[in-house]
């Protein structure tokens, strides 16, 4: 039965969580140097275009067709939204979940299957701070809308969709695994194809608008409630409780960066406060809706203390992530997926498991098992896709359209008059 305070939170999310790409698409573009910020912006809302699209046709059945069958990918019982109406469902009855019920949604099929193309839409996007100033632009259109059927949906199965993960037992409450370390595993296998920015590292790349990216930052904090607010699919006390982490999470992982900055380099930056806010939003994401107490603060205080080492990490190995995506989503992720199997407790949520605190080892082992799963298996295929693309098209603009810049190089268009 559809329950209308459930149908009414779930279409605010929704609503919210569409809003969060926009969000990314100001946080990176005042990053980015002025020649790019058109080609950067182009590239986060045409996701919104062509990823929903794909989602409808195929992209929902594959990932939660022939829910709770513990395999690898769902089936076509979706597609083009075949079978998805305005009612109210049970998915997976009699399938891997220990009443043997599924999943019973109060909300209408279609609300669930809109929401859930929200997340699809922004995983993709994230990947373009990684490739930011030299991804050429039909060269991306071709990798994100193969990499939403090839990648994005199989692991949106093996966890949301009741795949070999979420029978194994672990947890992913709003996204650890299949959104940000799956989008961190493929920015770091794309930059690996793409190469270097033209004079990087050696030349200076200043953010030519920070305004825009707090602004973005703020964008992304408040649309964060839906993301993980949201999951809890239900206008519930699980729903509170995922609102107060993510909040908590962000605050603390704000001052974790902002401490460890002061210390490295002597002074706290804005863009510092931007990105420690949202290490802690990623680290929070696998969490949110499964710990409680001062475990929010501690998640979000270690995300921006380790997200601002791990950002060091590519001037060492020399691999060219642009805007840190492998450094806050990668790495995040995994940390914050960890820490679930630390941090887990009933107490908050009888639906979860309990963690290394509660006595209990098996939940720290099942996250293990899948963030390594999901980050292997993203970094693999979206390689392949990237280098098949890469023969095929040549994946990189050349060196005068860099020089140039890919506002004008890929749209014929300038951001400033001047």
């Amino acid at each position: 039965m559809i329950d209308r305070g459930d149908t009414a939170w779930l279409l605010i999310a929704t609503a919210l969580v569409l809003f969060m790409t926009p969000g990314l698409a100001f946080f990176y573009a005042g990053m980015v140097r002025s020649k790019n910020v058109l080609g950067m912006l182009m590239q986060n809302f045409f996701a919104m275009g062509l990823l929903a699209v794909l989602w409808v046709v195929i992209g929902f059945s594959l990932a939660f067709g022939n829910f709770g069958d513990g395999g690898w990918i769902g089936n076509l019982d979706y597609f083009g939204m075949a079978n998805v109406g305005q009612t109210a469902t049970t998915l997976g009855a009699g399938g891997w979940m220990a009443d043997g019920k599924g999943m019973t949604l109060t909300i209408p099929f279609l609300l669930f299957a809109a929401f859930q193309m929200t997340f699809a839409i922004i995983t993709p996007a994230l990947i373009t701070g990684a490739t930011a100033d030299r991804f050429k632009f039909k060269a991306y259109v071709v990798f994100i809308g193969a990499w939403l059927i090839l990648v994005y949906a199989p692991v949106a199965h093996w966890v949301f969709g009741g795949g070999w993960l979420a029978k194994l037992g672990a947890l992913d409450f709003a996204g650890g695994a299949v959104v940000h370390i799956n989008a961190g595993a493929a920015s770091l296998a794309i930059v690996l194809v793409l190469g270097k920015r033209l004079g990087w590292p050696k030349e200076q790349m200043h953010p030519h608008s920070l305004p825009w990216t707090l602004i973005g930052a703020g964008i992304l904090w408040f649309g964060w409630a839906g993301f993980n607010a949201g999951s809890a699919l239900a206008a519930d006390g699980i729903a509170v409780q995922a609102l107060y982490n993510t909040f908590v999470a962000a605050s603390a992982g704000m001052l974790g960066w902002l401490l460890v900055e002061r210390m490295k380099d002597g002074k706290p930056t804005t863009l510092g406060a931007a990105s420690g806010a949202v290490a802690g939003l990623v680290a929070i994401t696998p969490n949110a809706g499964y710990v409680g107490g001062m475990a929010p603060v501690f998640i979000g205080l270690a995300a921006g203390i380790v997200c601002f080492l791990a950002i060091q990490l590519k001037f060492r190995f020399g691999y060219d992530d642009s805007l840190d995506v492998v450094g806050v989503h990668l790495v995040g992720g995994l940390l914050g997926s960890l820490l679930l199997g630390v941090f887990a407790s009933k107490v908050y949520n009888p639906a979860g498991a309990d963690g290394l605190i509660e006595g209990d080892l098996t939940l720290l082992k099942n996250q293990a098992i899948a963030s390594i799963s999901v980050l292997v298996f993203s970094f693999v295929v979206s390689l392949i896709i990237a280098k098949v693309i890469d023969l095929l098209m040549h994946a990189r603009v050349d060196e005068t359209d860099e020089e140039i810049g890919l506002d004008l190089s890929q749209h014929a268009e300038a951001a400033y008059s001047d």
